[in-house]
C-alpha cells in the first residue's frame, strides 16, 4: 500500500475533479495519443507513441496508456522533452522487462542493458504506472533509469531486485510512490526527493547506493517516507524460512561513491532496519567523507543511539533547508507540483 500525504478536503476535491476529467476512456480524445494493446487506441505499443512525440516540443505530449501489460524496453530519446505518460490503473498499467545487465539483449548498447525504462528527455513526467524488472536475484536489473532533468513521477510503482531505480544527473521527483528490491535498489548521481512513499526492502539487503558529485549539495532525499520490510514469515535469500521473529536486516545505504548524499527526514522505519543504520562499503575511508543524515526518524528500526557516529543526526535548524523547494530548485527554479 502507498503511503500518502494527508490531504485536506478542498484538494481531495480538486485531485478528483482532476482525475474525473482525464480517466474514463470516453475522454481519451484529450490525450495526444492513446495506447491499447488491443487496437483500441492510437498505437498499440509505447514506444511507437513516444517516436510520435515532436522534438524538442515546447508543451506537453501526453500519452494516455490503457490497463495492460507492456513487454519489452522503452526509451525516451533526449530529445522528446515534455513527455507525460499517464496510465489507467497504477497496478494493472505495466510496463515490464525480464532481462539484466548481464544477459544478451539484440540492438541494445551496452550502457543501456538490463534497463526496463530509460528516460534521457528532460521534463518527464508520470503518473499512475507500474515499473517492472522481473529478471529476479542474479544480477543488476533496472525497472527505471533516469537520466534527463526535472523529472516527476507520482502514484507510480518500481519494482525490481537489485538497483531497481537508478537515477543520474539530473533532478527527480517521486510522490506517493511504491519502491522495492533489494541490494542498492535505489542509486544514483541525482539530486532525487522521495515525497510520501514507501520504500520496501525485500529480505534485508541495502537501500541505497548513492554516488553523488562532491560539489553537489544534496543527493537522495527521503521526507516523511515509510520504509518498510518483507511481511511474516520471513523468507530468507534462499527461499527458505528464517529461524526468527526478526525480519532480514537492511542498512539504510551504503557509498557507491566517496561522497554520497543521502538523507531520511521524519520517515517511519520498520524493525528490518538495522541498529547502526548505514554501511561502509568494506572501506573506512568513506566514513571521512559521506554525507548520510536523519531528523526524527521513528518506529522500531530508529535508533540514533545506536547510529554510526560518521552518519549525522540533523538539528532543527539544519533539518529546515530539507524543502522540495529547496532541495530541487535548481537555477532555474523548478517547483515540480507547478
Amino acid at each position: 500500500m502507498i503511503f500518502r500525504r494527508p490531504h485536506s478536503w478542498l484538494h481531495c476535491f480538486l485531485c478528483f475533479a482532476s482525475l474525473a476529467c482525464v480517466a474514463p476512456l470516453a475522454a481519451a480524445t484529450n490525450y495526444d495519443a492513446v495506447v491499447a494493446a488491443d487496437g483500441s487506441g492510437t498505437q498499440t505499443n509505447l514506444q511507437s507513441a513516444i517516436e510520435a512525440a515532436p522534438e524538442n516540443g515546447s508543451r506537453p505530449f501526453v500519452i494516455f496508456i490503457k490497463r495492460g501489460t507492456y513487454q519489452g524496453q522503452i526509451i525516451v530519446p533526449k530529445e522528446k522533452k515534455k513527455l507525460r505518460l499517464v496510465g489507467e490503473d497504477t497496478e494493472k498499467t505495466i510496463i515490464t522487462y525480464a532481462l539484466n545487465q548481464n544477459e544478451p539483449a539484440e540492438g541494445v548498447p551496452d550502457k543501456l542493458k538490463g534497463n526496463a525504462m530509460v528516460i534521457l528527455g528532460d521534463d518527464f513526467r508520470a503518473d499512475h504506472i507500474t515499473f517492472q524488472n522481473t529478471s529476479g536475484d542474479h544480477g543488476q536489473a533496472q525497472a527505471l533509469h533516469t537520466l534527463g532533468d526535472r523529472e516527476l513521477f507520482n502514484d507510480c510503482r518500481i519494482l525490481g531486485w537489485q538497483d531497481t531505480l537508478r537515477t543520474d544527473g539530473g533532478r527527480d521527483y517521486f510522490t506517493n510512490c511504491y519502491l522495492e528490491g533489494r541490494v542498492d535498489f535505489i542509486y544514483g548521481s541525482a539530486t532525487a526527493v522521495f515525497d510520501h512513499c514507501e520504500i520496501r526492502s525485500k529480505n534485508g539487503g541495502h537501500v541505497t547506493a548513492a554516488n553523488t558529485p562532491h560539489d553537489q549539495p544534496y543527493g537522495l532525499v527521503f521526507l516523511h517516507c515509510k520504509l518498510t520490510g518483507n511481511p511474516k514469515p520471513w523468507i530468507s535469500p534462499e527461499g527458505k524460512p528464517a529461524n526468527s521473529n526478526q525480519p532480514p536486516q537492511a542498512d539504510l545505504g551504503r557509498p557507491w561513491r566517496p561522497y554520497a548524499s543521502v538523507a531520511y527526514l521524519q520517515c517511519e522505519m520498520g524493525a528490518h532496519i538495522k541498529p547502526e543504520g548505514w554501511n561502509n562499503w568494506r572501506n573506512p575511508d568513506n566514513e571521512k567523507t559521506v554525507r548520510y543524515a536523519e531528523y526524527q526518524s521513528s518506529g522500531s528500526g530508529a535508533n540514533p543511539e545506536k547510529r554510526f557516529k560518521w552518519a549525522k543526526q540533523l538539528t532543527d535548524e539544519e533539518a529546515k533547508a530539507y524543502t522540495v523547494e529547496n532541495i530541487l530548485k535548481g537555477s532555474d527554479g523548478w517547483k515540480p507540483m507547478e
